[in-house]
């Protein structure tokens, strides 16, 4: 009977050491989880940040594109309407006097 008692303590130990494995296991899992994961947010955040930065950097360039060919079309509408007075701005006086003296 106390060899059965004995063989059953030595399962319980056992069981016991196989329990503690396993639950250091499972920290040691949990612990590389928890950097894992805080490795891949960091690097997540460096990626969306690069991108973010292109995307603004992008956006920069063609808003500085459109605003300097709308410049461009404004200076040239500009120099055809200076063109266009200094051509017609005389008739264009006259026909004007000429409505306002008419009856």
């Amino acid at each position: 009977m106390d060899k059965l008692f004995d063989q059953l303590s030595d399962i319980e130990n056992s069981a016991s050491g196989i329990m503690e494995e396993a639950n250091r296991r499972k920290a040691a899992f949990a612990r590389e989880m928890e950097e894992k994961t805080k490795a891949f947010d960091q690097e997540l955040e460096k990626e969306t940040g690069e991108r973010i930065r292109q995307v603004r950097e992008a956006m920069e360039r063609e808003m500085k594109r459109k605003l300097k060919e709308q410049k461009e079309n404004s200076e040239k509408l500009l120099a055809q309407m200076e063109r266009n007075y200094e051509e017609y701005g005389d008739q264009y006086a006259e026909e004007l006097f000429r409505d306002m003296i008419k009856e």
